[in-house]
C-alpha cells in the first residue's frame, strides 16, 4: 500500500486588502520577533553540551524548521497573491468579496457570509472561501434568486437575501 496521493487542486489567488496586510504582519512578525527569539534559545540549548541528549536543543530545531517552513510558505503565497480591492462593475451580483445573506429554505434560518480567498477563512466569522461548494453555487446570483449547493451533507436549497460589499 502507498501513501501517493493526488496533488490537491490549486487554490485561487485571489485576496482582500484585509487578508493580505494580516498575512504580511504573520510574515513580519515570524521572521522580525519569533524567529530570532528561537535562534537565541537554540543557542543557548547549543552551548549546553551534549545535543544527542539535550531536549531543549531537539525542541527549538524543530521549531526553527517550523518557522522557516512558514516563511518559506508566506513568501512564495504573497507574491502569487492578487488583492481585490475594487466593488465589481454589477454590485448586485455575488462576486468575491461580496457579504451575502441567505435564507435555507427548507428550515427558514437565515446565515451571513463573505466570500473570500482561501488564505483567509473563518468559520466563526462566516468567512468562505470561494473555491468552496456554497460559494461557487452562489456566485453571480442575485436578491431572490433561489439555488442549490452540494454541501457535505447533501444538497441544500438557499434564496439570496441581500448582497452588499461593505459590512453593515
Amino acid at each position: 500500500m502507498s501513501r501517493w496521493r493526488p496533488p490537491s487542486a490549486a487554490s485561487t489567488a485571489l485576496i482582500t486588502p484585509e487578508g493580505h496586510a494580516r498575512l504580511k504582519a504573520e510574515l513580519d512578525d515570524l521572521w522580525r520577533v519569533r524567529r530570532p527569539e528561537v535562534v537565541r534559545a537554540l543557542s543557548a540549548a547549543a552551548a549546553e553540551g551534549d545535543r544527542s541528549e539535550n531536549a531543549e536543543y531537539t525542541y527549538r530545531k524543530k521549531q526553527l524548521g517550523e518557522i522557516d517552513r512558514r516563511v518559506r510558505y508566506l513568501s512564495k503565497r504573497l507574491e502569487s497573491l492578487r488583492v481585490v480591492d475594487t466593488v465589481p462593475s454589477d454590485a448586485d451580483a455575488i462576486f468575491f468579496g461580496a457579504y451575502v445573506e441567505l435564507e435555507d429554505t427548507d428550515s427558514g434560518e437565515l446565515a451571513r457570509y463573505r466570500i473570500v480567498g482561501p488564505d483567509e477563512t473563518d468559520a466563526r466569522a462566516g468567512w468562505i472561501s470561494i473555491d468552496s461548494p456554497l460559494a461557487r453555487a452562489m456566485l453571480k446570483k442575485r436578491v431572490d434568486d433561489e439555488f442549490e449547493a452540494q454541501l457535505p451533507a447533501g444538497p441544500v436549497r438557499f434564496a439570496v437575501v441581500a448582497v452588499a460589499y461593505r459590512s453593515a
